[in-house]
C-alpha cells in the first residue's frame, strides 16, 4: 500500500484491509515498513508491546483473531525516538523484518509503505520481485494526484501489478445534517486513475472516529 505523499490515509487503508481480511478467516500479516514514521501500532493501541525472539526469530505482535504485526514503533526505546538512518541500513531493517520474523503461514502479507519511491520501496521490489500488487492511496488534492501518478509510474517500472486506486478523505459527511462537504474535492482519485488506465477501487469518506 502506497502513495508519492504523506499523510493520504496509507496507514488506515493497510490497517482496514489486514483487519478485514483477518476477520474473514485468513492468515494475515501487516508489515510496517515506515521506518522513520512508523504508526500502524498506533492504529491498534499495541504500541507498548515488545516483542520476543523464539528460535532466533523475531515474533510479531497478535492482534486477535489472526492478525500478526510488525513495525519499527517495537523496536524504538520510547514513543518519541526519531531514526536516522541512510539508506543502506534501512534495506537492512527491511530485509530483517522479511527473513528474521516468524510469519509463520500466511495467506496475506499486507505491508504499509512510507511515502515517495525511495529506499524502502526500491527494497521491497529488490526482496519480494514477485509480489501480488500494489494499492495506490491518495488524496482529491491537486498536489496528493500529482504524487500518485508518480507512485503509479513506479509500480509500472518496476513491473509489480497495480491493483488499483483508493481516493481518501473524499468528502465529509456532517452527523448533524447529512449534508456532504468536499473539503479537499471529489472525484480526482476516479479521473487519475481513468487517465493512467489504473482500476478505481473507490472513494472513502472523512471520518471523525477513524
Amino acid at each position: 500500500v502506497m502513495s508519492g505523499k504523506g499523510g493520504v490515509g496509507k496507514s488506515t487503508v493497510s490497517s482496514n484491509l489486514a483487519v478485514a481480511l483477518s476477520s474473514a478467516g485468513y492468515q494475515t500479516g501487516l508489515m510496517d515498513i515506515d521506518i522513520t514514521g512508523p504508526n500502524i501500532p498506533k492504529m491498534f493501541r499495541i504500541e507498548d508491546e515488545k516483542l520476543t525472539v523464539e528460535d532466533g526469530k523475531l515474533m510479531p505482535v497478535l492482534v486477535p483473531p489472526s492478525l500478526k504485526v510488525m513495525s519499527m514503533a517495537f523496536l524504538l526505546p520510547d514513543k518519541d525516538s526519531a531514526i536516522m538512518w541512510r539508506g543502506p541500513v534501512k534495506m537492512g531493517a527491511v530485509k530483517q523484518f522479511i527473513e528474521d520474523v516468524n510469519w509463520g503461514d500466511l495467506d496475506y502479507l499486507i505491508i504499509d509503505m512510507p511515502p515517495g519511491t525511495g529506499d524502502e520501496a526500491m527494497s521491497i521490489v529488490q526482496l519480494i520481485p514477485k509480489a501480488d500488487g500494489v494499492v495506490i492511496v491518495t488524496t482529491p488534492q491537486d498536489v496528493a494526484l500529482l504524487d500518485s501518478r508518480k507512485s503509479i509510474t513506479f509500480a509500472a517500472q518496476v513491473k509489480i501489478p497495480i491493483i488499483g486506486l483508493v481516493e481518501n478523505m473524499s468528502g465529509f459527511v456532517c452527523p448533524h445534517c447529512g449534508k456532504t462537504t468536499d473539503i479537499f474535492k471529489c472525484g480526482g482519485g476516479e479521473d487519475t486513475a481513468k487517465a493512467l488506465y489504473v482500476q478505481f477501487l473507490g472513494r472513502v469518506p472523512i471520518e471523525p472516529e477513524v
